[in-house]
């Protein structure tokens, strides 16, 4: 049978529930055991997708076309295994589902109530992943923090799994903050007994509480929560402030949380968990043997976790290459013709980000020109690969005005135009390009080295592409076109052929990266830029 658990938050948000449910999930994982993780957004947007990322960081996209909340980058990172369109689930798409019911007669005439409607839907993808039978072990992740209004149909719904799964089958781990009051010179453990005397009124005992804290909780203190908050004091876990993200679940196993999950779901421990290519990882992390900068120029810059994939891609790329990779954001509005070489010049390498619309993307495109002409090791990812096509054929192929349709329509050379699929697409939400598809590589491309093979498959989510009517022009200039879908001849990479490292891509790379696998064309790009170092040193 499948075990299940629940991974609330209290006292205040950004406490780090992802990252906790993503390294228990990697020490069950090495210890042999099936296990995924689902996010439950309380939210009323259907998905992330069109929520811009200053509200909610960057829109994350699975396999199968789901847009779904950051925190799922999290997971795939840390356990190297697809999510899907049941691994995110909003407080939207549970009222869609329950209204079409409706609307179908399903319900029979009743009236439709939160209780037991909502909740039954909710409790009814709660399950969908474990009913498939591939997984030993749900970890479920409740958005918000307990007392929300928009979370409390959650809340209630746990309560009743928990009580339908029986003992030892489903339990809850809640995740508080034990604050550091400098004044006072000590820890205080009040807002954690008032965040579970809160669940409690909701009728949810925590079986573990994961102690937020900068500095260490004393056995008196462990035991004084235990105390007040009815748990056993092993089941009290200390989560202090790490270095990095991927210092967590080897804390985690130092602190037994594992083993204390285990126990109480009546499960056999095993082994001791394989974390050996995780230490590997961090010593590479920890002990670079070089160090580059690389420039991010994107127009959400304020807010990082706008571009969290990519930082995370670097962060893997750096250690495969033993180097500390320094990411400095770069506003794109903020660079012009008369700047570029201050803004741009003392950089290792440069990657222009995607995004959507017509702000700063004239910064970008110059960016993209100091690159080329300077021999800076660059990557395009979506919108950057699309900009970078756009400034070859201004200031290469002298077609004046070049420009993509999404933001000129009336261009005398639409290099970049809208996708015939999308022409007549009108609502917003699910409908662009979404999703894993396939690409054929050239033999003796950068990609091609890159990746090492001839047939890969990437991860979309746009509305245009290159326009094959300039594809021949292009190439005779000496842009590549490296990559193609070999269905719908869709140019998937492009890139110069005489440039140390100038490859843009129409697809999402940063989204397949894992610390198990770190993506191939961020490890060729960070070591072009160590090479680029090495060169500017001499």
């Amino acid at each position: 049978m499948t075990k299940y658990i629940f991974v609330t938050g209290g006292v205040t948000s950004s406490l780090g529930k992802g990252i906790i449910s993503a390294s228990l999930a990697k020490l069950l994982q090495a210890r042999g055991y099936r296990v995924t993780i689902q996010k439950f957004d309380p939210y009323i947007n259907i998905d992330p997708g069109t929520l811009n990322p200053y509200e909610h960081g960057e829109c994350y996209v699975t396999e199968d076309g789901a847009e779904t909340d950051l925190d799922l980058g999290h997971y795939e990172r840390f356990l190297n295994v697809p999510t899907s369109q049941a691994n995110n689930i909003t407080t939207g798409r549970i009222y869609q589902n329950v209204i079409n019911k409706e609307r179908q007669g399903e319900f029979l005439g009743k009236t439709v109530q939160v209780v037991p409607h909502i909740t039954d839907e909710i409790k009814r993808n709660m399950r969908i992943l474990g009913e498939s039978g591939e997984f030993d072990i749900v970890i479920t992740e409740l958005g918000g923090t307990v007392g929300d209004i928009e979370s409390l149909p959650f809340i209630e719904a746990v309560r009743q799994f928990k009580w339908e799964a029986g003992a030892n089958n489903a339990i809850v781990i809640h995740l508080t903050l034990i604050p550091f009051l400098a004044a006072a010179g000590e820890l205080k453990t009040k807002p954690t007994q008032h965040s579970v005397k809160a669940l409690l009124e909701y009728g949810i005992q925590p079986d573990i509480l994961v102690c937020r804290t900068e500095h260490h909780i004393t056995p008196e203190i462990r035991k004084k929560i235990a105390l007040f908050c009815n748990v056993n004091v092993n089941a009290v876990i200390e989560s202090i402030d790490a270095d990095s993200i991927y210092s967590v679940p080897l804390l985690m196993m130092k602190e037994q949380l594992d083993k204390t999950v285990l126990t109480k779901l009546k499960l056999a421990h095993k082994h001791e968990p394989d974390m050996e290519s995780w230490k590997d990882f961090l010593g590479r992390l920890k002990n670079p043997i070089s160090e580059v900068t690389i420039g991010l120029v994107g127009k959400y810059v304020e807010l990082p976790d706008a571009y969290k994939s990519i930082t995370e891609s670097f962060v893997h790329a750096g250690a495969r290459n033993e180097c500390k990779v320094r990411v400095q954001y770069i506003h794109s509005e903020e660079i012009y013709p008369d700047n570029a070489k201050e803004k741009l010049g003392h950089l290792d390498g440069l990657l222009v980000a995607p995004g959507f619309g017509s702000r700063g993307i004239e910064g970008k495109i110059e960016a993209i020109r100091y690159a080329r002409e300077n021999n800076l090791p660059f990557f395009g990812i979506c919108l950057g690969m699309q900009c970078s096509v756009i400034e070859f054929g201004r200031n290469v192929l002298g077609l004046n005005d070049a420009n993509t349709t999404e933001i000129d329509e009336d261009t005398p050379h639409p290099v970049i135009n809208m996708m015939e699929d999308q022409k007549n697409i009108s609502t917003k939400g699910g409908t662009m390009r979404l999703g894993s598809y396939p690409c054929d590589l050239k033999k003796g491309t950068k990609a091609y080295a890159a990746y090492g093979k001839a047939h890969i498959t990437e991860r979309h989510r746009h509305r245009y592409e290159f326009n094959n009517a300039y594809l021949q022009q292009y190439e005779e200039a000496g842009m590549t076109a490296s990559g193609i879908n070999p269905e719908s001849k869709l140019v998937e990479i492009v890139e110069l052929k005489n440039h140390p490292f100038f490859v843009g891509g129409q697809f999402h790379p940063e989204l397949k990266s894992t610390v198990a696998n770190p993506h191939p064309l961020f490890v060729k790009f960070v070591a072009a830029a160590i090479d680029f170092s090495k060169k500017k040193t001499k």
